[in-house]
């Protein structure tokens, strides 16, 4: 039972990769506003990734031995 559950899982697995790879589905993602890019990093994000490294320079720099 475990192989032939794992094969089924298997080639689900392939089934839902090749089916969002396919160019119908990346059209339709494109319409809904979730999937759409943004041209430009919103300030929020901007923000969380500066100190986000500059917590990483400062570990880095202050756990040197």
């Amino acid at each position: 039972m475990n192989g032939t559950s794992g094969e089924r899982r298997a080639k689900l697995a392939h089934d839902i990769r090749r089916q969002i790879g396919t160019e119908a589905t990346k059209r339709f993602l494109r319409t809904l506003p979730a999937f759409r890019l943004e041209k430009e990093v919103p300030k929020r994000l901007t923000d969380l990734l500066d100190r986000l490294e500059g917590a990483e320079a400062a570990k880095a720099g202050g756990e040197r031995r």
